[in-house]
């Protein structure tokens, strides 16, 4: 069974103002979205394959309720400078309708999604130093959104397609069955440094040209 990257979230500061980097690098934002009563929120940058996600906590009483809880997305993000892995990284099925997911996982039930329809969550969320791992069974390609849910695709530095993740993480030599089980998938690689960081290749990096975004997002990009 294939999956590929459906998106990947950073926890970033309140109304995410540290995104205008990637508009002023020429990025052209997509919608917004409220997760009504998981508390959180997010600006978003849409590719031709994934999408981008900058997401912040901002009703903690939702992100600390009973349905949310499991999730540690309050503390991931109340604790995304400190020793918290400010990120997440969502999958999809390469064929429609399969429920197999290739990590262990619980099933989640937000107030925001339909009560017959979960999200499955790797049973490594409890573990703040990866990456909270989860897919979804509606993901599909941004390029083949329904024209009612299209997003903009086309931006003004030319890049179309996320073509490599490769994190940076202080654990990388003592990860989770589940964190390798994306690995093996080849959704990412992981390589060992002192602070966390996505590296994002795009395009097959071809241009051989790169950004730094740090210090106001935990990424380098490639292309």
């Amino acid at each position: 069974m294939a999956f590929e990257l459906d998106h990947l979230f950073i926890c970033t500061d309140i109304n995410a103002w540290e995104a205008d980097r990637l508009v002023a690098f020429g990025f052209t934002e997509g919608s917004a979205n409220v997760h009504l009563g998981q508390g959180t929120a997010n600006r978003r940058f849409f590719f031709h394959n994934a999408m981008i996600e900058m997401l912040w906590v901002h009703n903690s009483e939702e992100a600390k309720s009973e349905a949310i809880r499991r999730t540690r997305l309050g503390e991931r993000w109340a604790n995304r400078k400190d020793a918290a892995c400010p990120f997440g990284i969502c999958l999809r099925s390469v064929t429609a309708n399969n429920g197999t997911v290739p990590f262990s996982h619980w099933a989640y039930h937000p107030p925001y999604l339909p009560e017959t329809m979960s999200i499955a969550v790797g049973t490594n969320s409890n573990l703040l130093n990866e990456p909270m791992l989860f897919q979804i069974p509606f993901g599909k390609r941004p390029d083949r959104y329904p024209p009612e849910k299209a997003q903009p695709l086309e931006h003004g530095n030319g890049l179309r397609e996320i073509t490599r993740l490769e994190m940076v993480s202080p654990t990388a030599n003592n990860i989770s069955p589940e964190f390798q089980a994306v690995i093996d998938c080849n959704i990412l690689n992981i390589k060992e440094g002192k602070d966390y960081c996505m590296e994002i290749g795009f395009d097959g990096e071809l241009q051989g040209n790169q950004l730094d975004c740090r210090p106001e997002l935990p990424m380098r990009l490639f292309w």
